[in-house]
């Protein structure tokens, strides 16, 4: 295919010519052994690492990315998409030995008759890279390791076995999300992909097709710009066997239902506009639970940066971005923690809202809640019972941060704000729990049932829950259960390379403070604080040597990580 930029709209005959050619390269891959698969994703490796620094410079020129913070684009983009892809090669690796991807993967038991998989850290240099992180595949209850085996490798157990051509409609906010979404559909389930990009990254095209020319070359990938119309035309082709669209719910619905009348005669019909299957991730209002104790100032400056983070890491405009701090009323440090965060907001460079529609979100925001508090052009906002819940029910996809009070200490209180998230937010993508260890130690069973009982897609205990977005060995999407109906924050999952089939979410744990004051807290943990904090003076320096590990992963790559990590 010709490596130039198509120009919008496409015409429908070069759709015609791009799925059927893609058709042939569904069929081709189907009878392509493992080995050969695991040797392409090393070639697209490659090919990525050697346009990796032109990826994120682009990235940071679209958005407009402030320099003290552009280390968001190198590990959003190529470092999450090359670690993902070493993993996959890694799985089929495995495969193709008459392995299984869940060989020396540590099995523990989760609350209700669950079964954890431990699948980070995995290996002696994750150990030393991830020290004091751990991640955790939950499986639903009553599944066991034997089952969870012995359905591993998805659809690459099954040769001959051909997806076809699906549709992947890329989100306009993180650049690896449509390249990931489309590799995760031809590893797991065998099938080629027209990858549509978002208009917001029209500009990456030339730079996605130098990166994937591999899959491209291959006729297992295309990637296009192209108006609603174009999108249109490829959702309803009929040699489209599936669609997976990362955006809004009221995108898919439009998708599945149309607007309007119409959507509503479909839907109390049950005849949707749509009949191919479709899988999603649409986000959420994503809470963090604040458990009360007694901290120190150090500790109280150390989660206002998280928060802070979780709120306005690029810029607000993520579908993991936090939006509600569920806090104690009867926590005498809540006022202390909640300037600490003030004074985050407040000493951050000033940020564009870059992601068309932000500024109307937030008039939306101000509207609704006219005391809202404005801190260097972000929004915090205090939610009580004499106040609207709109916060609780509308993603604002923006920097504005809202916060709750609920009276309580301890497992009592952690039960409550449990229960809270799960009935009054909209949406089940990912959760955060910040809780010091002395007081998780003195909940015991009681701490990891109510983590049981958060039904959320990916938890984040001490850490955000989009650090098991950065790891792709960990699966990513909506808490189980959506449908067409009431679709939520999704259904399906993405990311997975081990190639898990019907997990429940994803846990991943972080220490409750960074080294060395982790050690004098009781954790053996010796990992500084993150890179990606929206505060970290290395923040872009770490994110560099960390692609650059990806690139070529290595004991003689991790000097440099920590370097840039300690001395940037």
């Amino acid at each position: 295919m010709d490596m130039t930029t198509i120009s919008q709209p496409v015409e429908h005959a070069e759709l015609d010519r791009m799925i059927g050619e893609l058709g042939v390269g569904a069929r081709a891959w189907a009878i392509t052994s493992l080995y050969d698969r695991e040797a392409l994703l090393l070639h697209v490796h490659e090919s990525v690492r050697r346009h990796a620094a032109e990826w994120a410079e682009t990235a940071i020129r679209i958005k407009g990315t402030p320099p003290s913070v552009a280390g968001e684009e190198w590990l959003a983009g190529p470092y999450v998409t090359m670690t993902a892809l070493t993993e996959m090669a890694r799985t089929l690796a495995a495969l193709a030995s008459g392995g299984n991807p869940l060989d020396g993967i540590p099995v523990t038991q989760a609350p209700g008759g669950r079964i954890a998989l431990q699948v980070v850290p995995h290996g002696r240099q994750q150990k030393v890279l991830l020290n004091g992180y751990t991640g955790e595949i939950w499986m639903p209850p009553g599944v066991g390791i034997d089952a969870a085996r012995a359905t591993a490798g998805l659809g690459a157990r099954h040769l001959d076995e051909n997806g076809g051509v699906g549709l992947v409609l890329g989100a306009g906010n993180a650049t690896l999300i449509g390249p990931l979404d489309a590799l995760y559909e031809l590893v797991a389930f065998n099938r080629a992909s027209v990858l549509k990009l978002n208009p917001t990254f029209t500009e990456l095209l030339p730079v996605y097709q130098k990166a994937f020319a591999p899959l491209i070359s291959r006729d297992l990938l295309r990637i296009i710009n192209g108006d609603i119309e174009t999108g249109t035309y490829v959702t309803h082709h009929p040699d489209i066997s599936h669609v997976h669209i990362t955006g809004s719910e009221a995108t898919h619905d439009a998708i599945v239902w149309g607007t309007g009348p119409e959507a509503q005669h479909r839907r109390a019909n049950r005849d949707p506009l749509l009949t191919t299957p479709i899988t999603s991730e649409l986000g959420g209002v994503s809470p963090i639970i604040v458990v009360p104790g007694k901290w120190s100032k150090a500790d109280i400056a150390y989660q206002a940066r998280q928060v802070a983070t979780q709120k306005l890491h690029n810029s607000g405009h993520n579908c993991i971005a936090s939006q509600t701090l569920i806090l104690s009323s009867s926590w005498p440090q809540r006022e202390q923690f909640l300037d600490a965060i003030r004074a985050v907001f407040d000493t951050l460079p000033p940020r564009d809202t870059w992601y068309p529609g932000s500024e109307r979100k937030m008039a939306h925001a101000e509207h609704a809640y006219p005391a809202a508090e404005r801190h260097s052009g972000r929004l915090l906002i205090k939610v009580d019972d004499a106040a609207s819940d709109d916060l609780f029910r509308t993603e604002y996809f923006s920097p504005v941060l809202g916060y709750t009070m609920i009276p309580g200490t301890g497992a009592s209180y952690l039960r409550a704000a449990v229960r809270f998230a799960n009935e009054r937010l909209v949406g089940t993508l990912g959760a955060g729990v910040i809780v010091a260890p002395r007081d998780r130690k003195k909940m015991g069973a009681a701490f990891d049932a109510a983590i049981a009982d958060l039904r959320y897609g990916a938890i984040g205990i001490n850490c955000w829950s989009a650090t098991a977005y950065l790891s792709p060995v960990m699966t990513w999407g909506a808490y189980p259960g959506n449908t067409i109906d009431h679709v939520g924050s999704g259904i399906g999952v993405v990311h997975n390379t081990r190639l898990l089939a019907n997990t429940e979410r994803s846990v991943i744990r972080g220490p409750f403070r960074p080294f060395p004051r982790s050690w004098f807290g009781g954790e053996a943990s010796m990992s500084p604080e993150p890179p990606y904090l929206v505060t970290a003076k290395a923040n872009t320096s770490a994110a560099k040597a960390l692609t650059d590990y990806a690139a070529r992963p290595g004991w003689g790559s991790l000097p440099a990580v920590f370097k840039a990590m300690l001395f940037p």
